[in-house]
């Protein structure tokens, strides 16, 4: 039976910010301005509220991030893989970190996240070790059509037992994240509600930045 009892203080929420930033030309992703604030911080602010211990997976400009997650106590650490191996090597470097039950990860470039994530990602996890967010895929959405719901991986709730897996999966050159979570009792949590409709909306470039920003109604933190 699952345990309903999960409190906020049980779960370790991470925000990813280790990439290499690639489609944004290079440049550290976690700390490009949205709104007058690094898109780090956005997803450090929704996210706070929402869980325990914050940490910060960051594989460069470890003193601005450390120096960002201050005012929450929210602590850096870096991939323990080199090269940039992808959101599973955050996910490595959140477990190795994380001192509670659970760990929550997020990616740092969807500053709109909603902000009940962890509690519905738990309400929908039955007796599962992985709950995956389901949301409105905006970025590949066609003129004039809807867009589709579809899994957002790296929004990703983890039993921390799971990191002797994680490891091996990762050291035989696993990179995906749905290769490893379908070796696993694994959840959806479905984020189809009315006002979700730009909880996942991302930023992989500047310009989808700064649509983002175009769409979305400047609120003063």
């Amino acid at each position: 039976m699952a345990d309903s009892c999960i409190t906020p203080d049980q779960i370790t929420g991470c925000v990813l910010a280790g990439g290499r930033g690639a489609r944004m030309g290079g440049v550290d992703k976690g700390l490009q301005s949205f709104q007058g604030l690094p898109l780090a911080l956005h997803a450090l602010q929704r996210l706070a509220p929402q869980v325990g211990p914050l940490l910060i997976n960051a594989n460069r400009n470890a003193a601005a991030y450390a120096a960002l997650g201050q005012p929450l106590d929210a602590r850096v650490c870096a991939d323990s893989l080199p090269d940039y191996p992808g959101p599973l090597a955050g996910f490595m470097a959140g477990l190795e970190h994380c001192h509670t039950p659970w760990l929550l990860c997020v990616p740092c470039d969807t500053p709109l996240l909603p902000t009940d994530l962890a509690a519905h990602m738990m309400a929908s996890r039955g007796d599962a070790d992985i709950v995956v967010a389901h949301g409105w895929d905006t970025e590949h959405a066609q003129p004039g059509q809807p867009p589709r719901l579809r899994p957002q991986p790296v929004f990703c709730l983890l039993q921390t037992g799971l990191a002797p897996s994680l490891a091996r999966f990762i050291t035989s050159g696993g990179r995906k994240i749905d290769a490893w979570t379908a070796m696993h009792r694994c959840a959806q949590a479905r984020f189809d509600r009315p006002g979700d409709e730009q909880a996942f909306s991302n930023a992989n470039t500047l310009a989808q930045l700064l649509d983002l920003e175009q769409i979305v109604p400047y609120r003063p933190s």
